[in-house]
């Protein structure tokens, strides 16, 4: 349909380009003016401008000016119909490609509300190569996310429907940074009801509503104040400390690179001690703690050298992100994406972040 329409604009465009050089041709050779004087009276004939004649026109010319006058106006009309048209047709082609592509997708993170908090928890997300969807009803915020390339539905996070084009069912988490505690709470008993098995975190304004946007369905609350408060404490109290975090937590170079690595039943080192694998000398990786499987929710910090792996453990790991790739797929046999890898760096660094104060 679309490549029909430009077929159509390029044949009207054709059409009209022709009817300005006979009808130029035209006064010429009825009227006598020259090519120039005829390209002027086709075009303010055709365009209806209106300004008088170069000179008095005799009945023949009079009669072309009929004959271009109708052809024109005509083929100008085509024209702008058509091109109206080839406009609404590209802005619901891309529509219908974007709400294809999200039904696609799966393991996507969800963000009710692109201001500043969702603004940056998207970066954040899309710079780790994560699919995210953006749910927004602000006309100029759509502009920045269609400019941007980013995934959004338009519309109101607190509807069933917008969430279903999300793919909520779909997706691994949702992520709610909406302005108001109350639409908030509305938005997360809405997932939930869609979700029952989705994780769902909040962004909160105020801490005394946090218990009843956890009673809501929230699997975690977040006040964004008073993270930034503990983050100022923990810059006075402990600089250096937190310098450390920063440069380890941004993973802006391939020398500080976190990840996970789990040990499967295929593993090379299952049922080995820390001391017999050596990762430290063969590789140049740091074990900094491992996840037992049968305790996730303990950190083991750095393990000794007689602690045995066994299945499921899961090692955080610091190095060179090849050295990290190259363990991780040819000896422990962990092909995770990078999505499903996150959920143990993201506590532990969080656990580094709460405690870093202490340290």
């Amino acid at each position: 349909m679309f490549q029909f329409l430009n077929k159509q604009l390029i044949a009207g465009f054709s059409l009209l380009i022709l009817i300005l050089l006979i009808g130029s041709a035209g006064y010429k050779y009825i009227e006598g003016m020259s090519f120039f004087e005829g390209f002027y009276m086709t075009f303010i004939t055709i365009t209806t401008i209106g300004f008088g004649e170069v000179h008095q026109l005799t009945s023949y010319g009079r009669l072309l000016t009929i004959i271009i006058s109708i052809m024109g106006i005509g083929v100008i009309a085509f024209i702008a119909t058509n091109s109206t048209q080839v406009i609404l047709e590209a802005i619901f082609f891309k529509d219908r490609f974007l709400k294809n592509r999200i039904k696609k997708m799966e393991n996507h993170y969800i963000i009710c509300g692109y201001g500043r908090i969702g603004r940056r928890i998207v970066e954040e997300l899309l710079a780790m190569d994560l699919s995210v969807v953006v749910v927004e009803n602000n006309d100029a915020t759509i502009e920045i996310l269609s400019k941007a390339n980013i995934n959004y539905v338009r519309g109101n996070a607190q509807k069933e429907e917008m969430l279903a084009d999300a793919g909520i069912g779909r997706a691994r988490a949702l992520i709610c940074t909406l302005s108001r505690d109350e639409d908030n709470v509305f938005v997360t008993l809405v997932a939930r009801e869609l979700n029952p098995d989705l994780f769902i975190l909040v962004r909160t304004n105020h801490l005394h509503n946090t218990k009843k946007i956890l009673r809501a369905g929230a699997d975690k609350v977040i006040s964004p104040y008073d993270i930034g408060a503990d983050r100022m404490a923990k810059v006075i109290l402990k600089p250096h400390v937190d310098m450390f975090l920063d440069r380890l937590t941004k993973g802006d170079s391939e020398d500080n690179a976190f990840d996970e690595i789990l040990i499967t039943e295929k593993s090379l080192y299952l049922n080995k001690t820390l001391g017999e694998i050596n990762l430290r000398k063969k590789y140049d990786v740091l074990i900094v703690a491992v996840i037992p499987n049968d305790n996730p929710n303990k950190f083991i910090f750095n393990p000794g050298a007689n602690y045995k792996f066994r299945i499921g453990d899961i090692l955080i790991v610091l190095g060179q992100a090849s050295q990290i790739k190259a363990i991780r797929i040819e000896i422990c046999n962990d092909n995770r994406t990078q999505s499903e890898r996150n959920d143990a760096i993201d506590k532990f660094l969080k656990h580094l972040r709460k405690n870093a104060i202490s340290v």
